[in-house]
């Protein structure tokens, strides 16, 4: 079979490409990988051997507006298109919602039930033509992912049965599970970490404001900086804060060091998308024994309270830094490692699960 997956970012920052790749057996199938290199800078891509790469060449900063974006979008519409004519693939998997609606028109006519969507951004579900779009990508499917079950709710009840969870876990994490335990490094402080892309300056500040020179905590920011990165570390300066750190961006295993010196983990988002997402880092929490902190009323917050594995509280809150302090001084190590068992658990039986569903599809 000739698989097209058809990504819309750099390759190390689609980690759940590996779903999808772990389940595909490259020697017995034809398979393709579309990738977009928006900073123009080159990527180790020897950890996909066997498969062929189509690299889209645009810059294109993500921290910008998704209407300043348009023209980059439309020329990678032209660049998708040409290999899908060129190449006659037999079927193809879009990892993002993008994706998918950019090529709708070629996608329900030419691919109807040769394709699998991974939905993972509900940003303009309030814009009615789109979500008739998404409707109809789900419809014409062979499989539908979501990242988060509470993007069921955009998705039309009628396909349920097509519907599965993804989960956005990286499995070479679970070899690390004790990475913390083992090699742990003490502190007097209480260390809270955010790794990712470095985006949502209004909240980020807010923390930084909260817990800047709070000599109980420390504040560590890993991960890719653009402008909003540096118009923190800019306030970071304005403020003098002395116990808020940058380090710049990361690779993959790179984790398993600083966790070693992680107490909480910043899951704090706030719009319309991540207040519904599961992100990387609920699963890093549950795999590496980490209590995570989000934000009042999000799904994740929601999934943290229900499981015993987090704490919901709200940076705008005037008790937010005395609140966290609170609940880490009240947290009960065994216990909560058992709470994280539980919810990992049922995690790993979903993502099993949808292996199979993949691995049926490409051994037809």
């Amino acid at each position: 079979m000739k698989i097209l997956i058809m990504g819309f970012s750099k390759i190390k920052y689609m980690p759940y490409i590996n779903f999808y790749l772990g389940n595909i057996d490259v020697a017995a199938n034809d398979v393709h990988l579309l990738y977009w290199n928006r900073d123009l800078m080159p990527e180790d891509t020897t950890v996909l051997k066997g498969v062929t790469l189509h690299e889209f060449l645009c810059l294109q900063e993500d921290d910008t507006s998704k209407l300043s974006k348009i023209g980059s979008f439309l020329k990678y519409r032209r660049y998708a298109l040409q290999l899908l004519a060129d190449e006659k693939f037999d079927f193809v998997i879009f990892l993002h919602s993008l994706p998918g609606v950019l090529l709708f028109d070629k996608l329900t006519k030419r691919y109807a039930g040769r394709y699998i969507f991974d939905y993972r951004d509900s940003t303009y579900e309030w814009f009615k033509p789109y979500k008739n779009i998404i409707r109809k990508l789900v419809k014409a499917s062979n499989a539908t992912f979501v990242s988060s079950d509470a993007f069921r709710r955009f998705l039309p009840e009628s396909e349920k049965n097509k519907i599965f969870t993804s989960h956005n876990l990286l499995t070479d994490s679970l070899a690390h599970r004790d990475e913390k335990e083992k090699y742990g490094v003490p502190s007097d402080k209480i260390r809270i970490a955010f790794w990712g892309f470095i985006r949502h300056e209004e909240i980020n500040r807010e923390i930084i404001r909260k817990l800047s020179n709070d000599k109980r905590f420390e504040l560590h920011y890993y991960g890719r900086e653009q402008q909003i990165a540096q118009n923190l570390k800019a306030y970071v300066a304005q403020v003098r804060a002395e116990n808020v750190f940058f380090h710049g961006e990361y690779n993959p295993e790179d984790r398993y060091l600083f966790v070693r010196s992680t107490d909480l983990i910043h899951n704090i988002y706030k719009d319309s998308n991540t207040m519904l997402a599961i992100g990387n880092k609920y699963y890093d929490g549950l795999i590496f024994y980490i209590p995570q902190l989000c934000m009042r009323g999000s799904f994740m917050g929601e999934k943290c309270t229900e499981n015993g594995v987090g704490f919901e509280c709200d940076p705008f809150d005037d008790d937010f830094s005395d609140a966290i302090y609170n609940y880490f001084g009240k947290i009960e190590s065994l216990s909560f490692r058992r709470s994280c068992d539980k919810e990992l658990e049922k995690v790993m039986k979903e993502f099993d699960e949808g292996k199979k569903l993949c691995r049926a599809i490409f051994t037809k």
